[in-house]
């Protein structure tokens, strides 16, 4: 077993996968919503899903005079699905989070403020600096949600690090000039390009310092 150390100003994390799990609502409700607009299975296994804001999923999936309304049936499904239990903390996500200085990190997320708010909050997340859905005109894998949350944080690019689940995410970081940690929580550790891959948040020590903050993993 080799660890590796890396070195950063600022942690980035993807919120679905990497900070919390809601596959089980997100199944539920994007069913729910194929049904009510006739979106068959091999529809969806056309277009790529995991890690992008779902008003990219469904303008590859409908007519543009429909993706709207469309979108906001399905935030809507979603963020109603949170209070029966549809959102679940990762291993690790709580005792990494606390030991992070609020100005140290962000959550940057494909959903929608509205529903990512939803979400952290029904875990007690409450991040300083979150960027969504709404903040950005182009979603992952294209590196500005990333790029915009380093300007928040007033942090160089490159001293940022990545925590992602998702190759599209990853890529997105990648993209950014960012250092990547991928977390084998949603897809395997072989699908995954990224600096370091662990299991999951609980693979990571952190120890923040006058210089920054440092990671360590397992790998």
């Amino acid at each position: 077993m080799m660890i590796q150390t890396i070195h950063a100003q600022a942690l980035l994390f993807d919120n679905d996968g990497t900070l919390v799990s809601s596959l089980d609502s997100v199944d539920r409700c994007w069913t729910l919503w194929a049904a009510e607009y006739g979106i068959t299975p091999e529809d969806f296994a056309r277009v790529e899903l995991h890690g992008r804001p779902a008003v990219e999923i469904v303008a590859d999936l409908l007519p543009a005079h429909l993706v709207a309304e469309a979108v906001a049936r399905v935030e809507q499904l979603e963020v109603d699905d949170v209070p029966g239990g549809g959102v679940q903390l990762l291993p690790g996500t709580a005792a990494l989070l606390d030991s992070l200085p609020a100005d140290r990190w962000a959550v940057v997320t494909s959903a929608t403020r509205r529903l990512a708010e939803a979400r952290l909050e029904a875990v007690g997340i409450r991040p300083k600096t979150l960027i969504a859905a709404d903040d950005i005109t182009r979603g992952k894998p294209d590196p500005e949600p990333y790029l915009l949350a380093a300007r928040q944080l007033g942090v160089d690019p490159a001293r940022c690090v990545v925590f992602e689940d998702a190759p599209a995410g990853l890529r997105a970081g990648r993209a950014a000039g960012m250092t990547t940690v991928a977390l084998a929580t949603t897809h395997r550790a072989e699908e995954l390009r990224a600096d370091l891959v662990v299991e999951n948040l609980s693979a990571l020590s952190v120890l923040v310092t006058d210089h920054g903050v440092e990671i360590s993993g397992r790998r």
